[in-house]
């Protein structure tokens, strides 16, 4: 079977990767002094080198979020473990992905290891990728599966294989074809959210005489009132909000810009939170973190560093005190559990809460999807399911 061919024009210097043998060059004629290079170029190709190139792909031209890109990098490099198990140690420890494929850390040590992490795997891995067949891709499924991930796990795997696949065939690369990777049918999602009785509930446990407890309080009310996602929550800085008009812009899924609205109770408790902290920290508090943690000494402002028995104190950076997205879903369940809430509680319920909120008083669904930063209103239209008994009342109420 003979090889695709590709043609390009290039102009001077050029590097070309990955060329079986050029069959002719010819020169354009002008004041450009392009070329014109016409070879076959190889098909197949080192799935390690292919994975690089693929999340190299997504982070700059797709720009995809971080997290995103962590995600896919994951479920790749787990089933290149579980198709090539003896290259997953490396000096007899189980290789840190995160070392290998993402950004070079800026500490000089960690980019050396990544480096010779990634030279490790592309010197001993020996799978092509033209040899990466279906029935590896099913069986790998069933292997995640019947460690008890669930269906929407097992199919988020899935959904990073095909973005995966479609960008081998768009390089024109030989690759298992995407439409062939089928998704497991999910059940209806069944969302969790809180009424308005449980929302004071939860605010009656918070002790906002502290500044953490001012914080946690003005967190819990950002959400209730804006719909933020987690991630979002924990990306925002102090600049990034005006409290005077009581709008701003989140960055959310697949870099989109939304506009979010904060209610009057929300910019209060914010407010407060942050006067507090200007209190207790003063020019000290040099953070752009919209919500810190507080357990750090304000006479010591500094985090250590401990190097053999040398222990190096260096000033705390946004990093050091930007709050995680663990950190704020355990305080909201501690605080629904102290309200004697029996339900399963993260800080998306309250994410949740915000849209049925504004469904059940009369809300459009397009407003709510535009609100919530949903890219389909199908994911939307999980919350009419949520209310029917409301909208059921409201119908008696309204249709005579």
């Amino acid at each position: 079977m003979q090889k695709p061919f590709f043609t390009t024009k290039l102009a001077f210097p050029f590097i070309i990767h990955n060329m079986v043998e050029i069959i002719h060059i010819t020169y354009i004629m002008g004041s450009d002094r392009n070329i014109l290079l016409s070879f076959p170029f190889d098909t197949s190709m080192n799935f390690v080198r292919v994975i690089d190139d693929f999340l190299i792909y997504i982070r700059i031209h797709k720009n995809l979020s971080p997290k995103t890109v962590e995600q896919y990098e994951r479920h790749l490099v787990k089933f290149l473990w579980h198709l090539v198990p003896e290259i997953s140690k490396f000096e007899g420890k189980l290789v840190d992905h995160e070392l290998v494929f993402l950004e070079s850390p800026e500490d000089s040590v960690k980019r050396s290891q990544k480096n010779i992490l990634k030279r490790f795997l592309l010197d001993n891995c020996r799978l092509e990728l033209e040899n990466v067949k279906i029935s590896d891709l099913n069986e790998f499924r069933l292997h995640i599966a019947e460690k008890g991930l669930s269906v929407k796990t097992v199919n988020a795997y899935m959904i990073t294989f095909r973005a995966f696949l479609k960008f081998c065939r768009k390089q024109g690369y030989e690759s298992i074809d995407p439409v062939s990777v089928d998704l497991i049918k999910q059940k209806d999602r069944e969302v969790t959210f809180l009424d308005a009785p449980e929302i004071v509930r939860i605010f009656e446990q918070i002790d906002t005489t502290t500044i953490r407890g001012k914080r946690d309080a003005a967190i819990i009310e950002c959400i209730y009132s804006t719909g933020l996602r987690i991630s979002e929550l924990t990306a925002l800085d102090k600049s990034a909000i005006n409290l005077d008009t009581r709008e701003f812009s989140v960055r959310g899924k697949g870099s989109k810009i939304r506009t979010v609205y904060l209610t009057d109770l929300a910019v209060d408790k914010i407010k407060t939170y942050l006067e507090a902290r200007r209190a207790e920290l003063g020019e000290k508090d040099t953070f752009n973190s919209l919500f810190i943690r507080h357990n750090f000494s304000t006479d010591n402002v500094y985090s250590k560093s401990v190097h053999g028995n040398d222990v190096i104190k260096k000033p705390l950076i946004d990093a050091d005190v930007r709050l995680s997205r663990f950190f704020i879903t355990n305080k909201i369940k501690e605080y629904a559990l102290r309200a004697n809430i029996i339900k399963e509680i993260s800080a998306h319920t309250l994410r949740h809460s915000f849209a049925t909120t504004l469904l059940t008083n009369g809300a459009d669904i397009r407003a709510i999807q535009e609100l919530l930063g949903h890219a389909s209103i199908t994911t939307t239209q999980v919350y009419t399911h949520m209310t029917n008994s409301k909208l059921k009342e409201i119908h008696g109420k309204f249709h005579r």
